[in-house]
């Protein structure tokens, strides 16, 4: 790898973790262009009957668990999702109480999920600036054994290479961040409209 090449790797590898800072000083490691959200309120996305009687409930019901478990993966298209959700509600014999637990599991659940997205999201940023520090120190390597006289070409070419791979990886890590970060606000509108099936069934 050329002195210039090397110069450029690291430019441009630290302008992507500087630019991935969040603006907002309370997140550091947050990567997202979108703020960050902890969590979603119950206010955001219900309006239908209070909930304090069902709160933590829906796990002792094993039909509301595993249908829980089911709406809430993501795997699940959010068509057949409604549908079950229509489905389960209509042949309940308590068709509010069993649209509360339901909601009550979605939200507990999927609130769950997106929890591991954000924390996955901000271990990675950490890996990522690690990384950067990695190369930043690997080109400046890279640097002094090309000034040296006599030049140890095969010490070059292997830090040469190495470069290459940890740029490479810290790319791919970067595609990845920008996929994951659309995770979170996909999780919030899929409880929404899980949400309003809900609430439209039991009105």
């Amino acid at each position: 790898m050329k002195y210039r090449t090397a110069i450029a790797v690291w430019l441009a590898v630290t302008a992507t973790i500087s630019s991935g800072h969040a603006a907002d000083p309370r997140y550091p490691d947050w990567p997202c262009a979108q703020a960050k959200v902890p969590e979603i309120s119950v206010a955001a996305v219900w309006a239908g009957p209070p909930l304090d009687d069902v709160s933590g409930k829906w796990k002792d019901d094993a039909k509301v668990s595993a249908l829980v478990a089911k709406l809430a993966a993501r795997r699940t298209p959010l068509e057949e999702a409604q549908k079950a959700i229509t489905e389960y509600l209509n042949g309940a014999a308590d068709k509010t109480g069993s649209g509360k637990l339901l909601f009550a599991g979605l939200f507990d659940s999927l609130n769950a999920q997106r929890s591991q997205v954000l924390s996955g999201l901000e271990r990675v940023t950490r890996k990522q600036r690690e990384a950067a520090d990695k190369i930043r120190t690997d080109t400046l390597a890279l640097q002094a054994l090309q000034g040296e006289t006599p030049r140890d070409q095969a010490k070059i070419d292997d830090l040469g290479n190495q470069l290459v791979w940890q740029t490479r990886i810290f790319e791919d890590r970067r595609g990845v961040i920008k996929f994951v970060c659309e995770v979170p606000t996909a999780i919030d509108q899929r409880l929404f409209a899980l949400s309003r099936t809900i609430q439209q069934e039991i009105e």
